[in-house]
């Protein structure tokens, strides 16, 4: 797949090795919570100033050229739970402590509604005019098979994965995005029928026809040569649709797909551990892992554990009836509940043990960090910058203890 396109030049951080960028270089931000007694949080504190840590890790993203963050800033909040004022608030925190790509979908802001769809592009759009285009990477989606969001295209009584759909997309897309180009299109659920959003099994009778996977190759490969996308990738993908993809793109000569954006946290590990990760091995097919949900919803900030506290009644469970319903089912909160243990048990918040293990996941390339203040989004920073790094045996020892007892709780 060439990335040579006149709509673009190669960004600084696109040619440097993987390694921290000199261009960000921020001081460890002041923890906001002390949930962890004061000789802990002296231990920790001495433990940080002999061996600092104070910018963010970056990592080339699949076969791609791009060098992303550990952390991605995900933006599905904007236009619901937020304004433009805190969204640009927020995406300038995130730019300035060295979050270089930012993860959004034309159906955002979620949930997804007719009245606000595309609010969340607007926003980003809005304060990418005082940026350098080249020192961020945009990272968006284009909605699969729907049936009840028809709204999103022209005239349209379905939304498929096909041409007409691709290009519809990438033209409003960039429009609302105010920019020329988009690094990463990724198919946000696919055509064909597997299971979505907390459904668990495959339903063997809900086969359907779906639009063959080279010709969805064929109509990014349009959009690729037009200059107005970089690279693809999938999301919330099987092994089976991976190895479709790439087994296309090898023998039809189109795009290959450079990443892959599931679920993944303390709480929702089978599915990608079991064989996408052999899938998705740079040793096979090379494909990047951008990991949504690392906090499993808010639900391993804590915050639901009691559903009667100020965080809890404002959080996006309560907002939403019904949304990720999954993680307020009694074994995900038995689960949550052991993991506080742990966490207190070496001196952490639960948001530090579970955003420290994803990052420490081998084939983790950036996890997807969501917010709705500056607050919270410090406090998810500072868990990549404070934690040790890798997590210590005894943590991760403690972390598979619950994982034997605890195998994906969230399953409906």
């Amino acid at each position: 797949m060439s990335s040579s396109s006149s709509t673009f030049s190669p960004s600084v951080h696109l040619q440097l090795p993987r390694t921290t960028l000199p261009r960000w270089r921020p001081s460890p931000i002041a923890p906001r919570r002390k949930s962890y007694p004061l000789l802990v949080a002296a231990a920790l504190a001495q433990k940080s100033a002999a061996n600092p840590k104070t910018s963010l890790e970056y990592r080339k993203l699949g076969d791609s050229d791009l060098l992303v963050s550990e952390i991605t800033f995900g933006t599905m909040t904007f236009g619901e739970q937020n304004t433009e004022k805190e969204a640009h608030e927020m995406l300038s925190f995130a730019y300035e402590n060295g979050i270089n790509i930012l993860d959004t979908a034309e159906a955002y802001p979620i949930p997804m509604k007719k009245e606000t769809q595309g609010l969340t592009d607007l926003y980003i759009g809005s304060w990418l005019k005082s940026k350098p285009r080249d020192k961020v990477i945009l990272a968006t989606k284009v909605c699969g098979y729907s049936e009840r969001s028809a709204y999103i295209r022209e005239n349209a009584k379905v939304l498929r994965v096909d041409a007409a759909n691709i290009r519809e997309s990438v033209e409003k897309s960039l429009k609302r995005l105010n920019t020329d180009y988009i690094d990463l299109l990724q198919i946000h659920w696919p055509d064909r029928y597997v299971p979505l959003f907390g459904e668990q099994y495959y339903d063997y009778s809900k086969w359907r026809e779906s639009v063959p996977i080279e010709e969805q190759l064929r109509a990014l490969q349009e959009v690729v040569e037009q200059g107005k996308v970089r690279y693809i990738g999938v999301s919330n993908e099987t092994s089976y649709g991976v190895m479709e993809f790439v087994h296309a793109a090898k023998t039809k000569g189109l795009p290959k797909i450079v990443s892959i954006q599931n679920s993944y946290s303390l709480l929702v590990r089978c599915r990608f551990e079991v064989d996408l990760v052999e899938v998705c091995h740079p040793k096979n097919c090379n494909v990047g892992l951008l990991s949504y949900s690392p906090l499993g919803g808010g639900s391993l900030s804590g915050k639901y554990l009691d559903m009667n506290s100020d965080a809890a009644r404002k959080g996006r469970l309560n907002l939403f009836p019904g949304y990720m319903e999954r993680y307020n089912k009694s074994l995900a909160k038995e689960a949550t509940f052991k993991y506080l243990e742990v966490a207190k048990k070496h001196g952490l918040s639960l948001v530090e043990l579970a955003l420290a293990f994803a990052r420490d996941r081998p084939f983790m390339t950036s996890s997807i960090i969501g917010a709705t203040s500056v607050e919270q989004l410090k406090e998810d920073i500072n868990a990549f910058l404070m934690v040790e790094r890798p997590l210590p045996a005894e943590i991760t020892a403690d972390i598979e203890s619950i994982f034997r007892r605890y195998k994906d709780p969230a399953i409906a």
